[in-house]
């Protein structure tokens, strides 16, 4: 496997560079990926823009499908992955020891904490100048040590679908596990990016009764796509009161779920959330991603028995789940993959992702190969 590999390097703020490395040493114990489809998020955009450290150079892309191109007889052995396999590798390596890692929630490992810790390991985060260079998926290879966590990718399910899976599993994690919605759960959903959308799927395929999407006047694509995905009613919140709309379609009552998946709207889908939910008992799951939050409505928040939940990754179990959700082909989820670009076109990528360059981008599939 002699040879250079090609990959996009975020060298500054919003800034990408072709580079070329080594073609990674495969041992035992590891194997080599060579890659196909890398999603863009959300994510991808603020760290783009904002990156956690403005002179580290590093290969983004976290969600990752691609084929196993070689693999050390240790590796399929312990891992029963080989050679010619379709896989999802997800973003998280974790170091298999900790108590974290024993309880299966490896997402919270320090291994792969790269806010706490500046040598973590996690695809499309770490450093590209630590060896052997290949982490993340903005490249035509990346480099699998005996400790990443793979997926099969079943059968029917193209490279393209398949990088759906880590909005999916976020979506089966937050809405499933962490909010609890189930059978004649009524639903608010605020946000129709790819987030919102594997949310509002999710909540569907688990027996929603209600599920209301909110958006903005510039998500009206979007919203066409929440509908068609099983939204029963979707609100602009810049065209109509959204709480007297969502009073409206419950009756008065309120929904039992609420979910968060809006992007730099401030604190506005917190306290809309907050006087959306049920008289009691309700829940919200937010991301969290402000950094502080002027006059909490902590009263409110008592006196109606919130519960709050921070959205944080997925788990194992809802990869599996996503995956499964993909290969049942029950929903029209290629409406969901918008666009695909090339290795060179990864400034455009994440910045339509963000809004400011093709239109009407909802998930856009980076090919290193195109």
């Amino acid at each position: 496997m002699a040879g250079k590999v090609l990959a996009a390097v975020r060298v500054a703020p919003s800034k990408t560079e072709i580079r070329e490395f080594p073609m990674p040493e495969i041992l035992e114990d590891s194997a080599l990926m060579k890659m196909e489809v890398a999603g863009i998020c959300g994510t991808d955009v603020k760290l783009y823009e904002t990156p956690p450290s403005k002179d580290t150079p590093v290969i983004m892309g976290h969600e990752n499908i691609g084929y196993i191109a070689k693999a050390g007889r240790e590796f399929t052995r312990r891992k029963g992955f080989k050679e010619g396999d379709l896989v999802f590798v997800e973003h998280y390596v974790m170091c298999g020891k900790c108590e974290w890692c024993h309880l299966g929630q490896y997402r919270h490992c320090e291994n792969t904490d790269w806010r706490f810790n500046p040598d973590a390991i996690r695809y499309g985060y770490t450093s590209a100048e630590k060896p052997p260079h290949l982490w993340g998926g903005f490249g035509q290879y990346i480099y699998l040590p005996w400790n990443a966590v793979l997926h099969h990718v079943p059968k029917g399910v193209t490279p393209e679908l398949a990088g759906l899976v880590t909005p999916m599993a976020n979506g089966v994690e937050w809405s499933l596990f962490d909010g609890g919605v189930g059978y004649n759960s009524t639903v608010l959903i605020q946000g129709p990016g790819q987030q919102g959308l594997s949310q509002t799927v999710v909540c569907k395929q688990a027996g929603a009764s209600l599920i209301i999407v909110t958006g903005t006047t510039k998500d009206g694509a979007r919203m066409q796509v929440a509908k068609t995905l099983g939204a029963d009613h979707v609100i602009d919140v810049q065209k109509e009161d959204p709480l007297a709309r969502i009073m409206e379609v419950t009756n008065g009552k309120g929904v039992d779920v609420v979910l968060d998946c809006t992007a730099g709207a401030g604190t506005s889908p917190v306290l809309l959330g907050v006087d959306a939910l049920k008289r009691k008992g309700g829940t919200i799951v937010i991301q969290g991603e402000m950094a502080e939050f002027q006059k909490f409505p902590i009263g409110k928040i008592t006196v109606k028995y919130i519960t709050i939940k921070s959205a944080r990754g997925h788990s194992y179990k809802a990869c599996e789940l996503a995956l499964q959700q993909l290969a049942s082909h029950r929903f029209p989820l290629e409406k969901v993959t918008t666009h695909t670009f090339g290795l060179r076109d990864v400034d455009l990528a994440i910045k339509s992702v963000g809004g400011k360059g093709v239109p009407d981008v909802i998930h856009a599939s980076l090919m290193p190969w195109k």
